[in-house]
């Protein structure tokens, strides 16, 4: 396995528990993060068109950030439906594991960050885009709110 040592400490730490279970385990793991995968705020649910879809996903995600003026942390809001466990549960990884860091951590997270769960004999390769995707749309949204803020 590759090393954590890139990776913010909380995505470290979620990296490195997938990293100590077998395959069957890791699937479990990742359906206990699709559980905990926090609802929208009440000011998102009403409004879907302050989400921007990811269409890599074979279910239907939506997602968008907020940051705070100047170089605060970066909240992260998924939407996933409750028959997505794959999908959700990518979600939820990526929000324990992101959310609240700065632009500059979250910008500095390897793109291929998904496969160190060790999860690409388990699930389907075009799932694995879709956490691919799901990555590098959370980091082009706050690479572009940073650029519009400097």
């Amino acid at each position: 396995m590759m090393t954590t040592q890139a990776l913010p400490t909380a995505l470290a730490a979620i990296v490195d528990d997938f990293q100590a279970l077998t395959e069957p385990e890791r699937l479990q793991l990742l359906l206990e993060f699709s559980q905990g995968l926090p609802e929208l705020p009440d000011r998102l649910k009403d409004h879907p068109e302050l989400l921007e879809q990811v269409v890599e996903c074979q279910s239907p995600l939506f997602l968008t950030i907020e940051t705070e003026k100047g170089a605060g942390p970066v909240r992260l809001f998924f939407k996933a439906p409750a028959e997505a466990p794959t999908t959700r549960g990518f979600a939820g990884v990526l929000h324990e594991g992101l959310d609240g860091l700065s632009a500059e951590e979250i910008l500095a997270v390897p793109d291929d960050m998904p496969e160190l769960l060790g999860l690409t004999r388990a699930i389907t390769p075009l799932r694995m885009r879709g956490m691919t995707a799901m990555l590098g749309r959370i980091k082009r949204k706050v690479a572009a709110s940073t650029a519009v803020r400097s």
